[in-house]
């Protein structure tokens, strides 16, 4: 399974970004996708993750500014920022939960850098 995002880039405090990830390769059956912020230095956090159900799940810090998505059909999730802060630089890196034979594997992209600095 391969996990290609975009969307990253360089954006000024207060302003939005939508970053794109798409999933292709030996799918089976997709139980959810997320997006995981990599900060220098720090350890990977969780920003939101959404099942194929459409069941979402914000971490606090993002809940009232992001917001997740996904297009089903293309296997590709979204995620919405508005409101950027300093704070939210960093690598988004997205993940895919993939159930083959009962069991869970989770795949992840290299992601996509977001600065945000005026």
């Amino acid at each position: 399974v391969q996990l290609q995002a975009s969307g990253g880039g360089l954006v000024q405090p207060g302003g939005s970004l939508r970053l794109s990830c798409a999933a292709s390769g030996n799918i089976h059956n997709i139980h959810s996708m997320g997006w995981y912020r990599q900060a220098p230095g720090k350890q990977r956090e969780l920003v939101a993750d959404i099942t194929r159900g459409g069941i979402t799940n914000y971490a606090d810090s993002y809940q009232a500014r992001f917001t997740i998505s996904e297009d089903s059909a293309k296997n590709t999730v979204f995620l919405h920022m508005n409101s950027l802060k300093s704070e939210d630089t960093g690598r988004y890196v997205c993940m895919v939960r993939d159930i083959f034979s009962g069991a869970p594997f989770e795949f992840w992209g290299k992601g996509t850098l977001v600065t945000v600095s005026s």
